[in-house]
């Protein structure tokens, strides 16, 4: 075989034969290949940076104003209208202070302790949690449970109806009233003490839509 044979690819004038690649020597990309690699470098850069710029208008448009935290829009006489029918007894829709806001609006079946009960929970305008609880069917052990075993430190009248009042330090403060059925308010701590003057509040809301505690 002559030499002209063994070589395919011709050695060009002032260039070293390379040889055969060893596995360790460095591998040098040729100017096309490296152009072509910077290329899909720069067009992945540019997309990333058009994703950006289209996605920041977006969340400044769904930002929140003031900074205000999401609030869900409860429809709270339609989900007591729902509940009626299984509750037995009409749950409270007190109509809402200025300021405040619903979270949520359920009946919750009966669990292991028997009691089944219609729940709001209410944030005020504060950023303070109060949940009203309502059902037919209270019990010593359910009553404690919904308080955090807070001892009863009081009572407060709120339009003619009287309110029992237990007080939790650093965990919670509650009013409860027994009436046709029995109502529990319960504030939380999480941010702060609820003011008494909150749950003095809602709780004259609750009396003024149940006839039961004296309504009109």
């Amino acid at each position: 075989m002559n030499e002209a044979s063994q070589r395919t690819e011709p050695v060009e004038s002032g260039q070293a034969d390379p040889g055969p690649y060893d596995g360790a020597s460095p591998i040098l990309l040729q100017p096309a290949a490296a152009k072509r690699a910077n290329a899909t470098v720069i067009g992945m850069l540019v997309a990333v940076l058009l994703c950006l710029v289209l996605a920041l208008p977006l969340a400044f448009f769904t930002a929140k104003p003031n900074g205000q935290s999401y609030r869900p829009d409860v429809d709270v006489t339609a989900a007591a209208n729902d509940a009626k029918g299984v509750a037995g007894f009409t749950p409270a829709a007190p109509q809402l202070p200025d300021g405040w806001s619903v979270n949520y609006a359920r009946w919750n079946k009966a669990g292991s302790d028997g009691v089944a009960f219609w729940e709001i929970g209410y944030v005020t305008p504060s950023q303070q949690f109060i949940a009203l609880t309502q059902t037919a069917q209270p019990n010593p052990t359910w009553l404690a449970g919904r308080t955090d075993n807070a001892a009863v430190t009081g009572e407060r009248t709120e339009s003619g109806s009287n309110w029992e009042l237990r007080d939790k330090p650093g965990t919670s403060t509650s009013l409860i009233l027994t009436a046709a059925t029995t109502v529990v308010l319960r504030g939380e701590f999480s941010n702060g003490a609820v003011p008494l003057t909150d749950l003095d509040a809602l709780a004259l809301s609750v009396v003024k839509a149940l006839p039961e505690a004296g309504g009109r």
